[in-house]
């Protein structure tokens, strides 16, 4: 919605919007909400919304069957306090969740907490307890609610003209009725529905589906930006009237809120925009009477709610570094290491060895005391042919004094001393060719679109 309204076109033409949009209370009652961080922030919700498509889209799409009252995409956005990035962060729908005590929305009666899938939060209480819920995880404060069911998000597309997508290889699923050969292709809303929903390509289920919806969205910034669809006050008022009657957003986010918002935005592109899903842990955890549940890896997910309530960035070495992980140049995974305890300390070597291990090195596992135990300084040997080698491990012990050994190999060789006192996370850059927004990698806008 925010990008649809940066074109800055004027109060008038956008005057019926307000009527179109449906309107829910997302916010009603909430009690011990988080604290409001720097920026905004959006819940956007893409519903199972099968029950308005026509019958012909529906066999067209392969939309048959009831639809489920669930939330099929969830995304959490975060317009940066200076208007000048937006960071958005796929949630698993099967993300193991605990609901907040609540009402039923359908049966009216009152539960406890209990353990879910993110997904079915909708279903128990709508956009309230949905947004309860991502707050109570993320401990990232909503501003706003924004949902979108598949007919809108079918007639959005087509209003500016489909969206270019590119493929590697041939996708293809029997399910969504996706089928498009390896290459650059334009897609109406319709075949844009089949390519985000599709979650029997890639080998990657829904995990893998994420990750091609975030380049989707870039893709349809790039599109919406580019098409002069939001500087044609003609083609923008069909991008409104295309979203009317199939989009709902909390009471407070009005014509004029959005009009503000967008007007501040004007400057958005891929480039500013960035993409990255919760880091997972766990995928396919059975939870009795829940099923198969995807759980978050904990630390890395409050590291990046973290840098969501503080208005940073999630992309570039700024965002590395202050998320404590060092950029190196060649990967801690390709490193050996063999750890030496040069102190006195019983069991400093095995500590060394495993936050060396922790952060990615490639260690022995087997520390051996050194033939001295009054090590005062932790020494690393290498061989001088691994030159860039060791400036990734001497970045992950630092104040470590370096020797060069010629004819040691490819083993670095680490003797821990007195002054010894932690392993600094460090990480490479992901190497050329590799899928920039795998493996829960945040994502430039500009680095998945087509070329």
């Amino acid at each position: 919605m925010v990008v649809l309204a940066a074109g800055g076109i004027g109060h008038a033409v956008v005057t019926g919007l307000d009527t179109g949009i449906g309107r829910v209370d997302a916010f009603k009652d909430m009690k011990n909400r988080p604290a409001a961080g720097h920026g905004t922030n959006i819940l956007l919700v893409g519903t199972d919304g099968r029950d308005k498509v026509t019958p012909a889209d529906k066999a067209r799409y392969r939309l048959g069957g009831a639809p489920c009252n669930c939330t099929d995409t969830i995304m959490l956005a975060h317009i940066s306090e200076d208007r000048k990035r937006v960071s958005v962060v796929s949630l698993p729908r099967d993300s193991y969740a605990e609901l907040p005590e609540h009402t039923d929305a359908t049966t009216g009666e009152r539960h406890d907490g209990h353990p879910v899938k993110l997904n079915a939060a909708y279903a128990e209480g709508g956009a309230n307890l949905t947004v309860r819920t991502v707050e109570r995880m993320t401990g990232v404060k909503i501003d706003h609610y924004l949902e979108v069911d598949f007919t809108s998000f079918m007639r959005t597309v087509d209003a500016i003209g489909g969206v270019r997508v590119c493929t590697a290889k041939p996708m293809k699923d029997a399910y969504t009725g996706l089928d498009l050969p390896a290459g650059t292709h334009t897609l109406d809303g319709g075949g844009a529905l089949q390519y985000v929903r599709s979650r029997h390509v890639d080998g990657g289920s829904d995990l893998e589906r994420m990750r091609r919806q975030q380049r989707f969205v870039a893709a349809f910034i790039d599109r919406a930006a580019g098409s002069g669809a939001l500087l044609n006050p003609v083609r923008f008022r069909q991008v409104l009237d295309a979203m009317a009657g199939s989009v709902r957003a909390d009471q407070g986010f009005g014509t004029e809120e959005m009009l503000a918002l967008a007007r501040t935005m004007r400057g958005l592109t891929t480039a500013s925009s960035e993409f990255t899903s919760v880091p997972v842990g766990g995928t396919g955890v059975r939870i009795e009477g829940v099923g198969s549940t995807v759980n978050w890896d904990a630390e890395r997910a409050q590291e990046l709610f973290a840098a969501i309530r503080e208005d940073r960035p999630l992309t570039g070495k700024a965002a590395e570094e202050r998320a404590g992980r060092t950029l190196v140049d060649v990967a801690p995974s390709k490193i050996r290491v063999q750890v030496y305890n040069g102190t006195s300390v019983s069991g400093l070597g095995a500590r060394a060895d495993a936050a060396l291990r922790a952060t990615g090195f490639d260690t022995t596992r087997t520390p051996r005391n050194a033939d001295r135990r009054d090590a005062a300084h932790t020494l690393v040997l290498y061989d001088p042919r691994w030159d860039r080698s060791v400036k990734s491990l001497a970045a992950a012990l630092p104040g470590a004094r370096l020797r060069a050994v010629e004819g040691q190999g490819p083993l670095m060789k680490v003797t821990v001393g007195a002054d010894f006192t932690e392993v600094r996370p460090v990480r490479a850059e992901a190497p050329a060719g590799e899928d920039p927004a795998g493996g829960g990698k945040a994502v430039t806008g500009d680095r998945v679109v087509c070329p």
